[in-house]
């Protein structure tokens, strides 16, 4: 978490506006620059949510609920139980290869070619919540597939937003400011297990409320698998901005823990 920019996944975006900031300072002529090295990790403000019925073939679709059920345990993630209510699995080999094999499609989705970055297995369990948030670029494009689930629970997404560079506000009721915002445009998005919905994970905010509880056994089951536009590899890496503008200085503004993602 990082101030004025409170919510999950957004040390980037920190690190964006610190790199912007310093330019400003040191070379207010380069701003422009960055800008323009960053533009093809931006979203059309015109893309919509789309949902897919058909994106696993059933063969394909049983293969993955095989891999759900056979689990390393020593490979879940444990440590998001409290901020999230979920356990995670990162890059399960099954799950990266399923990934590479569906860049074509998702590239003809979003009418870019894209290649993948991570994925990761989420597994919410009755006290699941997912607060309002943006990713980072790593995540330009996310396909959020549902799995299994106790019962429909929705997602919402807001329209495609620039960037809030100069987002300033961490106060305590920020969630809410945000989910209230009536130049969002937030719709609601419920998927059946099979289904699958391809958004801008970083940039449209979404989130989902604390999962309907009826029962301490309610979960949902969902895997989402990131991508981004091929040939900006290093580019989404905040610590390659000076290389790549030619700005040896601009180093001391970023934070180099700000690195790849799992």
């Amino acid at each position: 978490m990082n101030a004025g920019f409170p919510w999950y996944d957004s040390p980037w975006l920190r690190a964006y506006a610190d790199a912007r900031a310093w330019l400003k300072q040191h070379h207010p002529d380069q701003v422009a620059r960055l800008e323009h090295l960053v533009a093809p990790l931006r979203t059309d403000p015109d893309f919509d949510v789309i949902t897919i019925n058909d994106m696993l073939d059933p063969a394909t679709f049983r293969g993955v609920l095989e891999v759900l059920d056979n689990l390393n345990l020593p490979a879940i993630d444990n440590s998001e139980i409290s901020q999230f209510g979920r356990v995670v699995v990162w890059n399960e080999p099954h799950f990266t290869q399923l990934q590479a094999d569906l860049v074509d499609r998702v590239s003809d989705l979003v009418g870019e070619a894209v290649v993948p970055t991570y994925n990761f297995l989420s597994l919410y369990t009755a006290i699941g919540r997912c607060e309002p948030h943006m990713d980072a670029p790593h995540a330009k494009w996310t396909l959020d597939l549902c799995l299994r689930q106790s019962r429909p629970w929705p997602i919402q997404f807001s329209q495609v937003v620039p960037w809030p560079v100069d987002h300033d506000y961490s106060g305590p009721d920020w969630e809410a400011r945000i989910k209230q915002d009536p130049e969002l445009h937030f719709t609601s998005h419920a998927m059946s297990p099979g289904q699958c919905i391809l958004f801008g994970g970083s940039s449209q905010w979404h989130y989902r409320d604390p999962l309907p509880r009826e029962s301490a056994s309610d979960f949902c089951d969902l895997l989402f698998l990131h991508f981004i536009p091929a040939g900006t590899e290093r580019l989404v890496e905040p610590v390659n901005w000076p290389d790549l503008l030619g700005i040896p200085g601009l180093a001391s503004a970023i934070d180099p823990a700000v690195s790849s993602r799992h």
